[in-house]
């Protein structure tokens, strides 16, 4: 059974940085994409960076140039730094991981908090 774990939330002031990561255990096989998701209090889940194990990259308008997506594909470790928060990056953060091996499905992590305020 494959698991997502997730780190590295928390509680940041305007302007600063947070890095999250998130690691799959359970299986042997890479995933082919990673992706790191938002949701806010009272609005839906959007997607903020994904990664494939090609190396396309792609973010959502709001957080281009500020977050930066990596990824270690052995290790099927995905890593999101973001730099020059804003209080409206406040939001539970969700990893998401899709495998094709030995099935094609995707995993979710348990979500971290991230709270940008003074």
């Amino acid at each position: 059974q494959v698991q997502l774990v997730e780190s590295g939330g928390g509680l940041v002031q305007p302007g600063g940085s947070l890095r999250l990561s998130c690691a799959a255990s359970g299986t042997i096989f890479s995933s082919i994409v990673m992706g790191w998701y938002r949701q806010a209090p009272g609005k839906e889940r959007e997607v903020v960076a994904t990664i494939t194990n090609s190396g396309i990259i792609k973010y959502v308008d709001s957080v281009k140039g500020r977050f930066t997506i990596s990824r270690d594909g052995p290790k099927n470790t995905v890593h999101l730094q973001m730099n020059e928060l804003k209080p409206e990056d406040t939001a539970v953060y969700y990893c998401n991981q899709i495998f094709t091996a030995p099935t094609r499905r995707d995993y979710w992590g348990q979500g971290t908090q991230v709270t940008v305020s003074s």
